[in-house]
Formats: C-alpha cells, sequence, structure tokens
C-alpha cells in the first residue's frame, strides 16, 4: 500500500488520501492496485533487481564457525583434591581467629568448604524452610523418611551423651519442683519486658545493617553476664564480615587484676579494650581510637565506616560516644532507656559512630532479680522492690561494704535491714513505719551506680593466651595498671589472689621463638643482630585531646618554647607544627614527630621587651586575621618618613 497522504489542515486529523488516488482511482482500487504490486521485485532495463519485493532480501550473513578446541568442552577452573584439603585445613585455622580480617576472596564456593557441625539452629532453620512440619508428619506428607540431625548411630550416641552432660536439673521446666504454682510469680509485671519490644529490636537491626564495625559494650562487673549471645550468633551467621569488638566499660568500678583477667578471657573471643567513660579523666580512648583506625585502613575502598555500639541498657553506650567526641553529644542518664532511637554521630572525617538503644535478651536462666540487678528496668517502675534487696546484701555485695556503706550492723534478713536504715535515714511514714520502697528504690540505686562495691570474680581456670607475634600489627596494647579505681574497695579486695597468680604468666615476659642463640665463644654476625624492637606508645596519652577532626601534636617543651620566642622565623614554624591539625585518616607518623620535638634543646631563656602580644588568631586563623593583629610596631621616625613626600626633604634626627 502506498503511503498515504494528508489533505486539509496540518493537525494530522484531516482526511487521509492514499498515494495514486484521483479522480479516476478511489481509495478500494488503490489499495488493490497496490496489492498487486508489492509481491514483485523492481527491476532496471538489464533484469537485475533493484529492490527487492517483501521478503526477499538476498543479502545474506555470512555463516559464523567456532574454532574447534577440547577446553570449550571442559572445566574453566580446576583444583586438584590435595589443593583443596590444604585450603580447607588453612581456612579453618584461620577462619576462628578474632585477629585475623579476610581482606577478599576468589571465585572458589567457601561456602561448600565452611563445615557447619555445631551450626545446629541454622541447620534447623534451613530444614523448616525447605520442608514443613505439615508436609512431613502430616495427613498431607510428602516424604517417607524425616530429616534427622545425625548421619549415624554413633553421632545420635554423642548428641545424646552431650544433652546429658549439659543438663541442669534447675532449669528443667518440665520437673515438678520446677514449675510455677503461684499465679503471682507466673503473671510477670509489664516492666519486665522493658527492652524486648519489637520497635527496640528493629533499632538494633537497623543499627547493625548500617554498621561495619559493631562495639559490644559490657559491664565490667558482670561481662558474661551482659553479653547478648542472640546477636553474637546472628552476626556470625548473617554478617560475618561486619567485625565485633568487645568494650569492657566501667573498668574504675573493679579492681585492676580483675580487668586484667577479663581481658584476657574475652580477647580469646574477640578484640577487647578496657574503657572507662569520662569526658575529661577517660582510659582507653586512645586505644579504641587507634583500633578504629586500623579498621578504616583495612576497609580503605570505602568513603567511610560506621560503627555501631550495642548492648544491654545502662552499660555505657552514650557515655563512651561522648568520651570519644570529648562534648556531650548524646543524652546520658544513670537510669535505663534514655536513648530511645538510633543516632548519628561523627567522630572524624572517615569514622561514623551509631548509637543504639539498649536491648535485653530473654533467657531462660534469668531470674527476675538477675534482670532487675542487671539495670534493665527502671527502679521507680518496681513494685516491690524489696524483694530484691536480699540478693544484694546477701550474695552480691559483702557484708563489710554494706556496713560501712550504711553503718548497719547485725542485721537478721532484708526486711530488719531496711528497718534500721529507713530509721537511720529518716525515711519514715505516718506513725513512725519505715518506707520500705523508698529504702529498697535507694540500695538498688547504689548498688547500679557503683557506691555497693561489687563485681563478679573472673573464672580460676587456665587461659590458653593468644600468641603475641610480630607479624600482628594490628594488636592494641593497654596499661591496665594505670586505671584509677574510683571503688573503695578493702586492700585484699585490691590485691590479686594466689589461685589467679599461679595460672597466668607475668604479662611482661614473652616467650622467646628463637631457639638457635649463638655461644659464648662466636660472635654474633651483623644478620644475627636484630634491632631492638620499638616499644610500644601510650595511645591514650598520644589521643588524650582529640577532639572532632583535630588532633595536636605532643606539646613543646619550655626550653623549646623559649628558643621559638627569642627567633621570630622558628617561632612561625614551631607554632606551626605545636598545633598541626591532622585530618581523621591520620596518616602522618606521630611517634616520630613527637620524638623529634623532645629531642630539641633548648638554650637560656630570653625576654624580649619589644614584642606585641599574641592570641589564637595572630598565627592559627588565617581567615580571622585581622589586619590589626598581623602589623609591626612602627617607629615615630620611620612614620614621619613614611608620612612625607617622597624626595622633598630629608628628616635628621634632633640632636640632644
Amino acid at each position: 500500500m502506498g503511503k498515504p497522504s494528508q489533505t486539509g489542515s496540518g493537525s494530522g486529523f484531516g482526511n487521509q488520501k492514499l498515494k495514486g488516488e484521483n479522480f479516476y482511482h478511489d481509495r478500494k482500487k488503490v489499495a488493490y492496485l497496490n496489492m498487486l504490486k508489492t509481491g514483485r521485485p523492481i527491476r532496471n532495463k538489464d533484469g537485475k533487481i533493484v529492490k527487492a519485493a517483501a521478503f526477499q532480501n538476498r543479502n545474506v550473513d555470512p555463516v559464523a564457525r567456532i574454532l574447534p578446541n577440547r577446553k570449550w568442552f571442559g572445566n574453566t577452573r580446576v583444583i586438584s583434591q590435595t589443593a583443596m584439603d590444604d585450603f580447607r585445613t588453612k581456612l579453618s585455622e584461620k577462619i576462628n581467629d578474632p585477629y585475623q580480617v579476610l581482606m577478599r576472596t576468589n571465585k572458589l564456593p567457601l561456602s561448600l568448604l565452611q563445615s557447619n557441625d555445631h551450626d545446629d539452629v541454622a541447620r534447623t532453620a534451613r530444614i523448616l524452610d525447605t520442608s514443613s512440619f505439615n508436609s512431613t508428619f502430616g495427613p498431607k506428607s510428602s516424604r517417607k523418611r524425616p530429616t534427622l540431625k545425625v548421619d549415624s548411630v554413633s553421632q545420635l550416641a554423642q548428641a545424646v551423651q552431650d544433652t546429658h552432660d549439659e543438663y541442669v536439673p534447675e532449669k528443667d521446666a518440665n520437673l515438678l519442683s520446677n514449675r510455677i504454682t503461684d499465679y503471682v510469680d507466673e503473671t510477670k509485671d509489664w516492666y519486665f519486658g522493658a527492652g524486648m519490644s519489637k520497635r527496640i529490636w528493629n533499632e538494633l537491626y537497623k543499627v547493625i545493617d548500617s554498621s561495619d564495625v559493631v562495639i559490644h559494650v559490657l559491664d565490667a562487673r558482670d561481662p558474661l553476664g551482659t553479653r547478648c549471645i542472640h546477636v553474637e550468633k546472628y552476626l556470625q551467621k548473617e554478617a560475618p564480615h561486619k567485625h565485633l569488638i568487645y568494650v569492657l566499660n566501667k573498668v574504675d568500678l573493679i579492681p585492676t587484676w580483675a580487668t586484667s583477667r577479663w581481658v584476657k578471657i574475652l580477647s580469646r573471643e574477640r578484640p577487647t579494650i578496657a574503657f572507662h567513660a569520662s569526658i575529661n579523666n577517660s582510659f582507653g580512648k586512645g586505644s579504641l581510637i587507634q583500633l578504629l583506625r586500623q579498621y578504616s585502613k583495612l576497609n580503605s575502598d570505602k568513603k567511610q565506616i560506621s560503627v555501631g555500639f550495642i548492648g544491654y541498657p545502662n552499660t555505657g553506650k552514650s557515655s563512651i560516644i561522648n568520651t570519644l567526641r570529648k562534648k556531650k553529644v548524646c543524652t546520658v542518664a544513670p537510669i535505663p532507656g534514655e536513648t530511645k532511637v538510633w543516632q548519628y554521630i561523627t567522630l572524624m572525617r572517615r569514622i561514623y559512630l551509631i548509637d543504639c538503644p539498649g536491648i535485653v535478651q530473654s533467657s531462660s536462666g534469668d531470674t527476675e532479680t538477675d534482670v532487675v540487678l542487671k539495670g534493665s528496668i527502671r527502679t521507680g517502675n518496681l513494685q516491690t522492690p524489696e524483694d530484691y534487696i536480699d540478693e544484694i546484701i546477701n550474695k552480691r555485695v559483702k557484708k563489710e561494704y554494706i556496713a560501712r556503706t550504711y553503718n548497719i550492723d547485725n542485721w537478721s534478713d532484708h526486711i530488719d535491714f531496711l528497718t534500721m536504715l529507713a530509721k537511720s535515714t529518716g525515711k519514715l511514714n505516718k506513725g513512725g513505719e519505715p518506707n520500705l520502697h523508698v529504702c529498697s528504690i535507694m540500695v538498688i540505686n547504689d548498688f547500679l551506680r557503683g557506691k555497693l562495691p561489687h563485681f563478679v570474680e573472673p573464672p580460676s581456670n587456665n587461659i590458653e593466651e593468644i600468641p603475641l607475634t610480630n607479624t600482628n600489627q594490628f594488636l592494641v596494647t593497654q596499661e591496665i595498671e594505670k586505671i584509677q579505681v574510683l571503688a573503695d574497695y578493702h586492700q585484699y579486695d585490691l590485691k590479686k589472689p594466689e589461685k589467679y597468680v599461679d595460672d597466668e604468666p607475668e604479662a611482661d615476659s614473652i616467650p622467646d621463638t628463637n631457639t638457635d642463640s649463638p655461644s659464648e665463644n662466636t660472635a654474633p654476625s651483623s644478620k644475627q643482630k636484630q634491632e631492638p624492637k620499638a616499644p610500644e606508645p601510650d595511645w591514650d596519652a598520644l589521643f588524650e585531646n582529640v577532639v572532632g577532626e583535630t588532633i595536636p601534636f605532643v606539646p613543646q617543651s619550655s626550653s623549646s618554647a623559649a628558643v621559638a620566642a627569642d627567633q621570630d622565623a622558628a617561632s612561625d614554624d614551631a607554632e606551626q607544627h605545636e598545633e598541626l591539625a591532622v585530618d581523621s585518616e591520620l596518616d602522618s607518623d606521630i611517634d616520630s614527630e613527637s620524638d623529634n620535638k623532645e629531642s630539641a634543646k633548648g638554650s637560656r631563656m630570653t625576654t624580649n621587651k619589644n614584642k606585641r602580644k599574641e592570641n589564637f588568631y595572630t598565627q592559627h586563623n588565617v581567615k580571622n586575621k585581622s589586619s590589626k593583629a598581623s602589623s609591626k610596631a612602627i617607629s615615630a621616625d620611620n612614620m614621619v618618613k613614611k608620612m612625607r613626600k617622597p624626595g622633598a626633604w630629608k628628616v635628621s634626627q634632633k640632636k640632644k
């Protein structure tokens, strides 16, 4: 058919006319003639086809042929069984090492090499995803044999033996002696669900998903009781690429030997840092910043990394963030539940911090008293707080500390203790009746806030320490003995018990791995001489004044400052190096700079009376520097010369 042509206006809505339609041929006739013409090609005078008919194109593409080779029919990547076993052995040795970081993976499917022998939870979850209970055991079952967790009878016997060894009669809810018969104990109060709501856990998972490094904040007084095992298993299973760190907060409330012991125990699983949160007088701030710097270097392909803080309520997550920023950026309070939603805070240009609300992990082994004494519930919401006092005064805290704090001796039970405390503090109702409710809340608050010294002793068994090798450049050491213990302990509690002294080796004694030592008569060669190992810097002292994105270097000594005051050119360089701001990557060598400054030896102090007073803006802030501050003092004679016309006449000094 010919191309239709438009008639009428150019709007496109007029009557369309076929090509060839005229007075002699109407529209129907033209369509009939076009049908007869389209089936044949158009030829020239020589008979060659100029325009092919429909579906008669003679231009055919050449046939593509593939070079015959056996590689098209074989495997693209082949690995031998010996190499596979060697790789599996090395992977199993490094996969559980908390100080080894997987930088990149190859194309080998690592999921086929990782064994899940102890991952019962994951195996059960996969079974339920593939086949439900109704499709397996119900009337609509589609398979004949159920899937078991064991592959042989020996594994089944071993599983039964392990279950028998781990059985605890007190935690068996099926025993009649453990069943709850009183309806008052069976129905818990509403406040025991604090920290377990769906909203809180949604906030937690948002923080975990947004974080590259997860910091688990633990209470140093009870580290194992404030661990969220469920969250750790979730990270190990669902997000193994995220780094998990333990921060042992509130180390100022326990003795230093207990802190050192807990750090060694927890360091077997994850990197652990002892920390004391305080804006002005903190401990562990430099070590934590140094560790975060190392993780930022590992993730150098990212523009920045996010660090999330998780843990139980009232463990000091927001206080640690305020300590790192050295100012109040998060709302803190000595009560649980102060942080409601997650919050982003900028520590440096490449490191961001995320504050998270505290979460409480429900455990069948924790009683109501354990939940209350962990600080997960606000004491003002407790209906009967006097029920938890017996655990404090008889089990958790030693009696000498109770007597010293409240000046009370010789109580029979917790009711008698609260009565004596109410009379001594004046907490009485009408008629002289003791107010046990207020006194109980006061004792619980003193227990949680560190007024009553207490801590859980670390286990006394031998600790298999992680070998300290020189190749481990991501190891951060701390000087635990510098912790200032604020809790008022007796001297025998501050001293390390004998059962811990025998088990632990000395911290300073590192075994020598070099067994080939030269003899006395043979002089060691130049190759055998090893350079002395550089001492580990004190990161807390180095990063003491870190605020935001600026980190000053170690200040100069007084003698070098005197030389800088005498020499104007040298003073500018010295003051610029003294207050030099380092960016968030902190790639400069701080140790070498501080060593060069300390080695400078100054001369006798002199004074310059003609030197003008200087402030901060004269040297450091170039943008806000005023012309008045930068101008120098000019004598009166020079000012007169400057104001007169040049070359008019000379001004001679007046003779005296």
